[in-house]
């Protein structure tokens, strides 16, 4: 079984061939601004849009916790949208981060991978804002997408970048 590749960098700029899922994660409360959406934003708008509009109509869609999102942002770049955090402040109920829910959406993009032919980009989701631990997140991906021989690459930040 492969493991997950780690490399310094930014996760919007995939550098392999094929098709491409770049995944991160949004809130259940249809913010976006903050973190690693804003790398997404200033390469493609479409992800942003899709996701205003999705949770704009909640009400008669799938959007909420575990739930997954595709846009496809080139022809062979897609954005993965998954909601796995519960609003945006850590308050009286802890951090964000809804480990289960990005598991669920997890499921879900290892299916549309597949379904591709994908690789998979992302940065260490659910870590940043949202306030979870890698030591969580990583056993899902494992899960989820590793053995079911889905290629994975976490992206580190470089220095002097934010």
């Amino acid at each position: 079984m492969s493991e997950i590749t780690y490399v310094r960098g930014d996760a919007t700029v995939p550098s392999v061939k094929g098709v491409k899922v770049i995944a991160h994660v949004c809130n259940d409360i249809g913010g976006w601004g903050k973190g690693f959406v804003l790398a997404v934003s200033r390469r493609w708008p479409e992800p942003e849009k899709a996701y205003r509009a999705w949770h704009r109509g909640r009400a008669a869609n799938d959007f909420g916790l575990g739930a997954a999102q595709f846009v496809q942002v080139e022809p062979y770049v897609w954005v993965a949208n998954l909601v796995g955090q519960r609003g945006i402040r850590t308050g009286s109920k802890g951090v964000p981060v809804r480990y289960e829910a990005i598991d669920a959406a997890l499921d879900r993009l290892a299916d549309k991978a597949t379904e591709l032919g994908a690789s998979v980009h992302m940065p260490r989701i659910g870590c940043g804002l949202a306030g979870g631990k890698w030591s969580r997140v990583e056993p899902l991906i494992t899960d989820r997408l590793v053995r079911r021989g889905i290629p994975v690459t976490v992206y580190d930040h470089g220095e002097g970048q934010s």
